[in-house]
C-alpha cells in the first residue's frame, strides 16, 4: 500500500521544498472554477509522410523472412478447429505445427479490406479504421491500480469505472479498449458481465471483448447488440466492436483466442492480431529479427480468417519492443520500440493492412520517465502511420499499473498529438503568409494589437487543460503543484461531476436483465 492522503500532503517530489500552507486548496479552486479546455470530438487524419528506416531490400527481406518462417518452421496452433481448417485449405497439419506457403497467405491477406468501419450504440461516435485516420485508445488491462491517495492496489470494480467515465469524457480518447484496470474484486467468472454493463452504461463509444473462452465473446456480442438496439441481422452487417489477441511468442496461437476471433468475425466483428515480442527475450534480439517474427505470427492468424471469411475486417498489430538485458524486464517507450512501431508501420502497407500500436512506458508512477517513454511511444505511432493506439492513455510499470492521473496527462499529449496534425496550422494562403501584416508592423513593431493577430488569437495556437505556462512566481503563489498533483485533482474533479450518457430506458432494462440471467446461469466457467 502506498502512504495515505495525509502523509502524501507532507511528501513531495524530489527536489522540492515544502509548500506554503493552503497552496493545494488555491490551485484546486482554480481547476474547480474554469472548464477543461478540451478539442471537440473528431477523427485525426495523418497527413504526414510516414518515416521509414527501411530501403525497399529491406522491407522484401523482412518479408521473405517472415515467409520462411511459415513456409519452413511453421507455427503453432492449439486450437483444433484451426488445425482443421489449415488442413481444409491445403495448408501442412503436423499435430499443432502449420506449416503454409507464401503464395496463400499472401492470397489470403490481401482479401482483408484495407479500410472498415466500427459503430457503436451510438453511431456518430463510428470510427474509421485504416487510410490516414489515427485513433487513440484508454489503456487496457492492468492488474493494478496507482493514484496519490493510495499508492499501488490491486485493481476494482469502482477504479475500473472511474477509468471508464475518463474514457467516456475526453474527446480525443476513441475507442473503450478493455478493461481499463482489472477488477479483482468482481469474481472471474462473471467479471465480463459486470464489466461491459458497466461500460456500455457509461460509454458510448466502440467497446471491445476479451477472446477469453466462448462464453466470454458470446455475452459481450450479445451485450453490444442489446445496447445498440439491434436486431441480430443489423449487428451481423456491419463491425460493432472488435476483439484483439496476442500470440504467445515464440511463434505461437492458443485455444481461446483462436476460438474467440473465429467467433466474432463469423459475426460480421473486427479483429486484431497483435504478437507481443520482446526482443532478447521471446523474439531475437535484432529488432528485425524481432519485427520478422512477429510479421509471421500475425499474418498466420489473419490468413486463417480470412480463409474462414473473405473480406472480414483484421488489422495487423505492434508490440515489439526489448527488455533490459540486465533485469530481464521489459522495457518501452524506448529508440528500439520507436524503430520497430516504424518497421512495422512499412510492413503493414507492404500487406496493404491497417495497423495497429500502443502508447506504452515502463515507469511506475507519473513522472518524467512516464511521459517521455510515453511520449516516444505515442509519436512512434504517428511517424509510423499506425492507426489504432492502443494503451494511449493511462499505462505505467509496463502494463501493470493503471494510473488517472496518467489517464490525464496522456490525454494532454494526446491532444497536442491531434492539434498538430490539423492542416491549418501548415495553411499557406495569402493570410497565412501574412506579408501585409509584416509590412504594416515594419522593423521593431510588434504583433499583439494587430488586426491580423486580434482576429485569429484565440484559435491560433494549442490551448492545455493541465499543462502550467505561467511563470515560476505565479505558479509558487498558486500552490506550486507538480504536472502529477494536477492532473490528481483534475481527475477526480471529472469524476465526480461525469454524467453518463443516453441510454433508452427499455435497452437499459434489457441489459440488466441478460447480465442477471447469465450471472443466474453461472457466467463463464473458470480455474477457481
Amino acid at each position: 500500500m502506498g502512504t495515505n492522503s495525509a502523509d502524501r500532503s507532507t511528501t513531495h517530489a524530489p527536489g522540492r521544498v515544502g509548500k506554503r500552507s493552503g497552496g493545494r486548496a488555491g490551485n484546486a479552486r482554480r481547476l474547480a472554477g474554469s472548464a477543461i479546455d478540451q478539442m471537440p470530438w473528431h477523427l485525426p487524419e495523418n497527413t504526414d509522410r510516414p518515416i521509414e528506416p527501411l530501403a525497399e531490400d529491406g522491407v522484401l527481406a523482412i518479408h521473405d523472412g517472415a515467409m520462411r518462417i511459415l513456409e519452413e518452421v511453421g507455427i503453432e496452433f492449439l486450437n483444433e478447429e484451426a488445425q482443421a481448417l489449415f488442413r481444409e485449405a491445403g495448408c501442412k497439419v503436423a499435430g499443432t505445427n502449420i506449416r503454409m506457403g507464401r503464395d496463400w497467405v499472401m492470397e489470403m491477406v490481401a482479401r482483408a479490406p484495407a479500410r472498415f468501419t466500427i459503430t457503436p450504440r451510438n453511431p456518430e461516435r463510428r470510427i474509421t479504421v485504416g487510410g490516414r485516420t489515427i485513433l487513440f485508445g484508454n489503456v487496457a488491462s492492468p492488474p493494478n491500480y496507482w493514484d496519490q491517495d493510495h499508492g499501488k492496489v490491486p485493481g476494482t470494480r469502482q477504479h475500473c469505472a472511474d477509468l471508464i467515465k475518463l474514457t467516456q469524457y475526453f474527446n480525443c480518447i476513441h475507442f473503450a479498449g478493455g478493461y481499463p484496470v482489472e477488477p479483482v474484486d468482481i469474481h472471474p467468472s462473471v467479471r465480463h458481465l459486470d464489466v461491459l454493463h458497466d461500460k456500455l452504461r457509461l460509454t458510448d463509444k466502440v467497446v471491445h471483448a476479451y477472446s477469453l473462452g466462448p462464453e466470454r465473446v458470446e455475452d459481450v456480442m450479445e451485450m453490444v447488440r442489446i445496447a445498440g438496439g439491434l436486431s441480430h441481422e443489423a449487428f451481423e452487417a456491419t463491425p460493432r466492436m472488435y476483439t484483439n489477441i496476442n500470440s504467445t511468442s515464440p511463434l505461437k496461437h492458443d485455444v481461446p483466442m483462436i476460438d474467440g476471433c473465429l467467433r466474432m468475425i463469423r459475426r460480421g466483428q473486427a479483429v486484431y492480431v497483435t504478437p507481443f515480442t520482446l526482443a532478447g527475450a521471446m523474439a531475437p534480439v535484432t529488432m528485425a529479427g524481432a519485427v520478422t517474427q512477429s510479421i509471421a505470427e500475425a499474418l498466420s492468424a489473419i490468413a486463417l480468417f480470412q480463409w474462414v471469411r473473405p473480406g472480414c475486417p483484421c488489422v495487423i498489430g505492434t508490440f515489439t519492443s526489448n527488455v533490459d538485458m540486465k533485469s530481464g524486464a521489459p522495457a518501452f517507450g524506448t529508440p528500439e520500440y520507436m524503430r520497430a512501431t516504424q518497421m512495422t508501420g512499412q510492413m503493414a502497407r507492404f500487406y496493404g493492412l491497417p495497423m495497429r500500436a500502443s502508447g506504452s512506458c515502463a515507469a511506475n508512477v507519473p513522472d518524467g520517465q512516464a511521459m517521455w517513454e510515453t511520449s516516444n511511444a505515442l509519436w512512434s505511432a504517428v511517424q509510423s502511420g499506425t492507426n489504432i493506439v492502443y494503451h494511449a492513455a493511462g499505462w505505467l510499470e509496463g502494463g501493470l499499473i493503471a494510473s488517472p492521473a496518467k489517464f490525464v496527462m496522456d490525454c494532454e499529449i494526446i491532444q497536442q498529438i491531434q492539434r498538430y496534425l490539423q492542416p491549418q496550422i501548415t495553411a499557406t494562403g495569402p493570410e497565412d503568409i501574412a506579408v501585409e501584416a509584416i509590412a504594416g508592423v515594419g522593423p521593431g513593431g510588434h504583433f499583439f494589437g494587430t488586426p491580423h493577430t486580434q482576429e485569429r488569437y484565440t484559435t491560433a495556437f494549442y490551448h492545455p487543460f493541465l499543462s502550467d505556462w505561467r511563470n515560476y512566481e505565479a505558479w509558487d503563489l498558486d500552490g506550486g503543484l507538480w504536472t502529477a498533483e494536477r492532473a490528481h485533482e483534475l481527475w477526480k474533479r471529472i469524476v465526480a461531476e461525469f454524467e453518463a450518457p443516453a441510454l433508452d430506458v427499455g435497452i437499459a432494462e434489457a441489459l440488466s436483465e441478460f447480465v442477471e440471467r447469465r450471472k443466474a446461469e453461472g457466467g463463464a466457467p473458470t480455474d477457481f
